[in-house]
């Protein structure tokens, strides 16, 4: 393993320091904007202190040992944690002057799993203790519980009511149960071996072994039928419905969780290679993007003409989850992937003069979003931080 020349080496450094700073630019006293204010960013609501924007942050900001960043990272949470609803569950966004919160259409079930991933991030690497935000915890995993299937231990969610707000994913969705896997696993609650088991055997019903529950076979049968393996987990499973788009960020997620054992690893990594879903830049969210033909699109996907083929969460390039895949390969050890990884990710968000896009097109690689995005500049510390001080993550 080396790191890279002299020249990339630079460009790493100066992306980190461009990063520190746009975090702090970002930063209100209540917490971190999820993009820098301009009429653009406040006429769609992204300076508000979002629930998964701000947590993923959070995960940067703690350790990064600059004071207002560390102060920033519990700020942002006790912003959260004020609004949490009555029945536990944490708000996608609050405004950073406490005036109001929202909860998403159908819901926003990662807010609340990304928030207490940041809190037990904060409890080991922060300035707060072990019991800091008890009560919140214990509302928020009991709201997670409500959604957990009896037996299957994964949660079941409605369609577009997580990250991907207008894709049409639900039931049993892969990227919010290796969140939940994480939750279980840092929070050593009940019957995680289960979840992990059962996350195998739907999101990936291709392999040989036969679950014994007679409802996951069927399960299984119905994702599996008329389908090829795809060298990844379904994005989705429901009833006689799965989604094969190819989920990047979920495939990833599992990868970081420890979900997929070395085998199933090493494919994930080579479909997502062979797909050159990290070209020219990491990385693009969906490997098949659902056209308008296709039996899964919503008229909800077209509006604005936003999350049209090869755009947005249909397969537009999001460079902040190009900041998880390089994590995902640093944490299998595929260090000089990883690192050649994170050269172009900082050229990405340098572009237009360290922008810092939010997305791009999938294709014609035009910038779009919102410039300033919070969350690029936190992957990109934390991918950086995973290849120096693996440790500390």
């Amino acid at each position: 393993m080396k790191e890279p020349d002299a020249p990339a080496l630079a460009l790493i450094d100066t992306c980190a320091h461009a990063s520190l700073a746009l975090l702090e630019r970002n930063l209100t006293p209540h917490g971190i904007l999820a993009a820098s204010r301009t009429e653009a960013a406040e006429a769609r609501r992204y300076t508000r202190i979002f629930g998964r924007d701000a947590a993923i942050c959070v995960l940067a900001m703690c350790g990064s040992g600059v004071p207002a960043l560390e102060q920033g990272a519990v700020a942002s949470l006790d912003a959260l944690a004020a609004h949490q609803a009555a029945n536990g569950q944490i708000p996608k966004y609050v405004d950073p002057e406490g005036r109001d919160a929202d909860f998403w259409y159908l819901g926003c079930i990662d807010a609340t799993l990304w928030w207490l991933i940041a809190v037990d991030h904060v409890r080991r690497h922060g300035q707060v203790g072990p019991s800091h935000w008890a009560g919140e915890v214990e509302r928020a995993i009991g709201w997670l519980l409500a959604q957990e299937h009896q037996h299957f231990r994964l949660l079941q969610q409605n369609e577009a009511s997580d990250w991907a707000d207008i894709m049409p994913r639900s039931g049993y969705v892969l990227y919010s149960n290796a969140l939940w896997y994480e939750v279980k696993r840092r929070y050593a609650l009940d019957h995680a071996e289960a979840t992990k088991h059962h996350f195998n055997h739907l999101f990936n019903p291709f392999q040989r072994d036969l679950p014994e529950y007679h409802r996951a076979r069927l399960l299984q049968h119905y994702a599996r039928r008329g389908r090829r393996d795809p060298g990844l987990y379904l994005s989705f499973v429901n009833l006689a419905v799965v989604g094969d788009e190819g989920d990047v960020f979920g495939n990833v997620l599992a990868l970081q969780a420890g979900l997929a054992d070395a085998a199933m690893a090493q494919r994930i990594v080579q479909t997502l290679t062979e797909a050159h879903a990290s070209v020219p830049y990491p990385v693009r969210v969906v490997l098949h993007p659902l056209s308008r033909q296709h039996p899964l699109w919503r008229a909800y996907m077209g509006r604005h003409q936003q999350n049209i083929v090869h755009q947005y969460h249909n397969g537009g390039l999001w460079p902040f989850v190009g900041g998880f895949w390089v994590m995902a390969l640093a944490q299998l050890g595929a260090q000089d992937l990883a690192w050649s990884e994170l050269v172009r990710l900082a050229e990405v968000n340098a572009l237009e003069d360290w922008r810092f896009t939010e997305w791009f097109h999938g294709r014609t690689l035009a910038p779009m979003g919102m410039a300033g995005q919070s969350w690029n500049a936190a992957t990109f510390l934390l991918a950086l931080r995973a290849l120096r001080e693996p440790q500390a993550q």
